[in-house]
């Protein structure tokens, strides 16, 4: 049976999420690098072609933590998976079992929706390392993340 806690990110979320967002970007010592409004969070959850799903946790009615995730495709599975973009629990929830439930609901998605796969980044820094090794989660340290934005993003694609 799902935890009553947790549920789909609906409208009236968004602000409470933005907050938390914000609260996870100075987590991870990038809040400069953070510029999220509520209408882009909006749009991008509830437009007209929505690419991003949420869930969020409350608790005595008030969100206390959130998932932003998305659909990837693995060619070799032939499937469907989930990318956790973001995973946050409010500080003073933690250890609540919050996170767990968060991560157990879209373990429950995939298996539901035939997807193969539940990936997310993590920060070699981040306690919760340990917290998703003893969930059973492998970490992929064959694999490096690369990434292209601001000036050599648009430099790039100056060449297509």
């Amino acid at each position: 049976m799902p935890d009553p806690r947790v549920r789909r990110i609906r409208p009236e979320d968004v602000d409470a999420v933005v907050e938390l967002v914000y609260a996870l970007a100075e987590y991870e010592r990038a809040l400069p690098e953070c510029h999220l409004t509520a209408p882009q969070l909006h749009t991008a959850l509830f437009g007209e072609a929505p690419a991003l799903f949420g869930h969020v946790a409350e608790v005595d009615g008030a969100v206390a933590g959130f998932t932003l995730w998305f659909l990837n495709f693995s060619t070799w599975r032939d499937t469907h998976g989930i990318y956790l973009e973001d995973l946050y629990v409010r500080e003073d929830q933690r250890g609540s079992g919050l996170g767990k439930v968060l991560l157990a609901t879209l373990a429950a998605e995939c298996v539901a929706k035939g997807y193969h796969r539940l990936e997310w980044s993590v920060l070699d820094w981040n306690p919760a390392v340990g917290f998703y090794r003893a969930l059973g989660a492998q970490p992929q340290d064959e694999w490096t993340v690369h990434r292209l934005t601001d000036e050599p993003l648009h430099a790039l694609a100056k060449e297509a």
